[in-house]
């Protein structure tokens, strides 16, 4: 389930691109445009995101919780599901030949709602594919990765309305990030954690291609019995960044974001189909990421739609079910982990939180109160200047993210990074009351400051983002602010 409401005291801001030859990774650090159609590797259409992402990276001997997922309450026939339909997605390549399509907002909406802008607007993709089919149910989702730039585009109550696309909600991350919102970019998908449909799905080419496992972690949805409340334990944790809206009806322990696994003991040979071995295999070693709400299903693992996956080809088959109850009962979440393993056999750091800047707001010429010619465009996660005889200077007004697990503490060092195009360049202060309590200078591409996050001792912290355009030449500015 996805909130649609918009959240403008959110930090909202992220992953830096160009949609031309270049690509930037969540650091900012240029990369060649890879291939975002290649069958190989990874940060393409058939293995989405970075090999080090947390989707593809898998914890080595993981502490594994006490507390099992609940069964249904009001409808105790139920079983656990692993298929697609009308609460999947499907997921749709747009090519460089497919033509541009505007999006419009649903019937009582002034747009779509776009949480990253935080405004409603009509959105117009430069490729749409022919064949587009929204899951039926309620959600309507439907995920749209254009392989000429690299974005995944997620919708959320996407239909032929008229004649016409409409939608209630837009998101969108890219192929080769890391899969997961960050504190500044926080809703990357139409899941109820912030991440796109198409994560952590089982995919059509994957389920036949005779592997013993699914070389990612899957996407699963618990009901609210199982789901924390976000009062007496958080609703969300690293990596995910969002809960549902009612969260605080939930009466269970397992926040959004959690990876569940099953144990290395777990037997597998119990189970009955090859297809309930590979998912089970699958929960060993990489686990599943909660990323959403459901309906008093014990555990739900999203397929492709379109996949023809069926754990029943031939009918009701109580052995499978009995398997599916097996994994139920002995699904964990995962507390910590001796190390980590990315998509290419390499070990790597556990996956660490990024940006936590937001870049978006109204940028107004620096001391005045008139707009600029300069504004926050959601695909750059940037201020964009149009081309300019002279240097332009605009202003903008900022907070700290609200995401739990990326507030500042009081003297950490902070890290303020420039990524710029066009000769732009971007400052940083940062303000406790009236006082100025650290400022970066203006900043040239690539370049840093680093400084202590102070106390609010001497009043409360606000943030003062000044951005200059570069000349006779378009340009961007986007600030990164990290842990050192």
């Amino acid at each position: 389930m996805k909130t649609v409401a918009l959240t403008p005291g959110r930090i909202i801001s992220g992953l830096y691109l160009t949609l031309a030859a270049l690509a930037f990774t969540s650091n900012g650090v240029a990369q060649a445009q890879t291939n975002y159609a290649a069958t190989t590797g990874f940060g393409n259409y058939y293995q989405l995101f970075t090999a080090d992402s947390p989707w593809n990276s898998r914890p080595t001997n993981p502490t594994l919780g006490t507390y099992q997922i609940k069964k249904p309450v009001y409808n105790p026939t139920w079983v656990p599901v692993v298929s697609g339909g009308a609460l999947s997605v499907g997921v749709f390549m747009a090519k460089a030949s497919d033509p541009a399509v505007t999006i419009y907002g649903k019937t009582g909406q002034t747009g779509v709602a776009d949480p990253d802008s935080g405004v409603y607007r009509n959105i117009t993709l430069p490729h749409w594919p022919a064949g587009v089919v929204p899951a039926t149910g309620g959600d309507g989702h439907a995920d749209i990765i254009d392989v000429t730039t690299g974005i995944l585009h997620s919708f959320y109550q996407l239909r032929v309305t008229n004649g016409r696309w409409t939608a209630a909600m837009y998101s969108w991350t890219r192929v080769d990030g890391r899969g997961f919102g960050d504190a500044d970019h926080w809703s990357q998908g139409a899941r109820a954690s912030g991440v796109a449909p198409a994560a952590g799905l089982i995919r059509k080419h994957e389920i036949d291609d005779g592997a013993a496992y699914y070389k990612h972690a899957l996407a699963m949805s618990l009901p609210s019995q199982s789901m924390s409340n976000g009062i007496s334990s958080p609703s969300y944790v690293y990596p995910a960044t969002a809960a549902d809206s009612n969260a605080a009806t939930h009466t269970g322990m397992i926040p959004l974001g959690a990876r569940m696994m099953l144990p290395a003991s777990f037997d597998t040979s119990k189970l009955s189909t090859p297809a309930l071995r590979k998912v089970a295999n699958t929960l060993k070693i990489y686990g599943a990421y909660v990323v959403d709400t459901n309906y008093d299903t014990a555990f739900a693992i999203n397929v492709e739609n379109g996949a023809n996956f069926n754990l029943m080809p031939t009918g009701w088959d109580g052995n499978v079910v009995a398997g599916l109850e097996l994994i139920r009962a002995a699904l964990r979440q995962v507390t910590a982990a001796q190390s980590w393993v990315d998509g290419n056999g390499k070990t790597v750091a556990a996956p660490a939180p990024a940006s936590i800047l937001s870049m978006r707001g109204t940028w107004g010429i620096t001391g005045g109160y008139t707009a600029g010619p300069g504004s926050f465009q959601t695909w750059q996660q940037a201020i964009v200047f149009p081309t300019t005889a002279n240097r332009i200077s605009q202003t903008t007004y900022t907070n700290i993210s609200t995401i739990s697990w990326a507030k500042p503490i009081v003297g950490e060092t902070m890290r303020f990074k420039s990524v710029a195009t066009g000769g732009a360049r971007i400052r940083l202060q940062v303000k406790t009351g009236n006082a100025v309590a650290f400022d970066s200078g203006y900043l040239q591409n690539d370049t840093a400051a680093t400084f202590a996050w102070p106390s609010t001792s001497a009043g409360a912290i606000s943030l003062v983002l000044i951005a200059e355009s570069g000349v006779n030449t378009a340009s961007s500015a986007r600030g990164v602010l990290s842990t050192d």
